[in-house]
């Protein structure tokens, strides 16, 4: 099992809690504690991160049905003891949301089986965990009859990916319904933006891009293990930095604008080829490139470039646009919340040739995600994000490979990959060893284009 570090870009806790007050927290009913979900939904939050805490907090403010935590799982005991401090803060006026004593938060590799022991059938399991453990913690809420959200990125390899899709399928059989971390698809301007690009509004889309520059974030960068540290939880807290853990900053940090950017186009891109190298590095031992560009190519011979830098010092940009026939849109402006998406009547994007752009301000995708998934449950609609997910995920790693190994990929060789780059996940224990080790020198085997060539680091 696994956790997410403490700065976590996507849900900042801190910010969400902000959030979370500014809409009110109070539209959840009083009643709780009653059996059955007829009367109360119940949350296991598996992965007591940055990005956990918030999808809890998401998840109780978004829902105007009876909600509440009564189990966590974490790694580490310290994650559990922040996380349940930052959400009972926040929740200090309903107190009822977190009802988590201390015998019903958990650590250890099998924490998530306890957490979830506490639910009954019918409640939810929130994975919030880095993307190597996802098909496991999968398998046990349908075995256990739970629905779950999970967050993204689900897988970064080929065989993780087959085995959540057949995990998909038996969820399907069982009605029960999985929300995916892909918030922007239910921000409700990008479906107006997406509605209006299929009935033609900018023509057919034939140039795409996006663009994620920043300074390093989350645990992206690492230095060598600490002294006394053991291998396998010292990789865990740094998982960012490791691709068998997160499918790297590439896949963990791009993949909402690569799968935003796809939604747009109504295709996933079929091949890519890419550059991408490692600058000023330094002590860092970590396993990624810190400058990413990615030219995608779709089935009817349309671009998608993406380009993604992690360094400090440089031009920030995260935004992303689309290209048609007669005329183009913005997709994200600045960041995923507000997207503030607009149409043109040319390629310029300027002001003066806006032909629409969604009434401002707009309703958080974040807690959009939850309230969507809470009606599909409490009305029994089918809903299933995970094979979309999936693809996302596929598409994204395909990229990735592509920088790696300096090859040009098609989706079928990433589905069809056969290195599984975290095996044995399930049968982890604390003082075993990590999917990769370091050298003498403390350093990890790290990408090289052209010289390893059919996976993505010498294993």
């Amino acid at each position: 099992m696994s956790y997410d570090h403490p700065q976590a870009d996507r849900r900042e806790f801190i910010k969400i809690a902000g959030a979370v007050s500014a809409i009110g927290l109070l539209n959840v009913p009083k009643v709780f504690g009653q059996s059955g979900s007829d009367h109360s939904l119940q949350l296991a939050l598996i992965g007591a991160g940055g990005r956990g805490t918030g999808a809890v907090a998401d998840a109780i403010a978004a829902s105007s049905y009876p909600i509440q935590l009564v189990a966590m799982a974490d790694l580490f005991p310290h994650r559990l003891d922040e996380s349940y401090a930052a959400l009972s803060q926040t929740f200090q006026n309903k107190p009822e949301a977190i009802a988590v004593p201390p015998d019903q938060r958990f650590s250890g590799f099998d924490a998530y089986k306890k957490a979830m022991d506490v639910l009954r059938p019918g409640d939810i399991a929130i994975f919030a965990s880095p993307l190597a453990f996802r098909w496991v913690h999968f398998q046990y809420a349908i075995d256990r009859g739970l629905h779950v959200f999970m967050e993204k990125p689900l897988v970064a390899d080929g065989p993780t990916g087959k085995r959540m899709l057949e995990l998909a399928k038996k969820a399907d059989e069982k009605k029960l319904k999985c929300g995916v971390g892909l918030m922007v698809r239910h921000c409700r301007g990008r479906q107006e933006l997406h509605k209006r690009i299929e009935d033609g509004e900018i023509g057919d889309l034939v140039h795409m891009r996006a663009y994620r520059m920043h300074g390093p974030v989350g645990s992206c960068f690492s230095t060598r293990k600490p002294e006394g540290r053991d291998e396998l939880p010292w990789q865990i807290e740094r998982f960012h930095s490791f691709l068998w853990a997160s499918g790297g900053l590439f896949s963990d940090f791009y993949v909402h604008q690569i799968d935003e950017v796809s939604w747009m186009k109504n295709a996933w891109p079929v091949k890519a080829q890419a550059l991408g190298g490692r600058h000023f590095r330094g002590d860092y031992v970590d396993q990624n490139f810190d400058a990413y560009a990615v030219e995608y190519t779709f089935d009817d011979g349309s671009k998608f470039f993406f380009d993604g830098r992690t360094m400090p010092g440089c031009l920030n940009n995260m935004s992303s646009a689309v290209h048609g026939t007669k005329g183009s849109a913005i997709v994200s402006t600045s960041g995923h919340f507000p997207g503030k998406v607009r149409t043109f009547k040319g390629q310029r994007q300027t002001r003066k040739d806006v032909v629409w752009a969604y009434p401002q301000p707009e309703q958080s995708p974040y807690m959009l995600e939850w309230k969507d998934l809470i009606e599909a449950i409490v009305g029994d609609q089918p809903y299933n994000e995970v094979p979309r997910g999936v693809e996302a995920s596929l598409v994204t790693s395909m990229g990735r490979m592509a920088a790696h190994t300096g090859n040009e990929i098609t989706y079928d060789q990433m589905l069809n990959c056969p290195h599984e780059m975290g095996p044995g996940v399930a049968d982890f224990s604390l003082n075993g060893p990590a999917p990769v080790m370091p050298d003498a020198d403390g350093k990890y085997p790290v990408p090289m284009p052209g010289i390893t060539v059919e996976t993505e680091y010498e294993v």
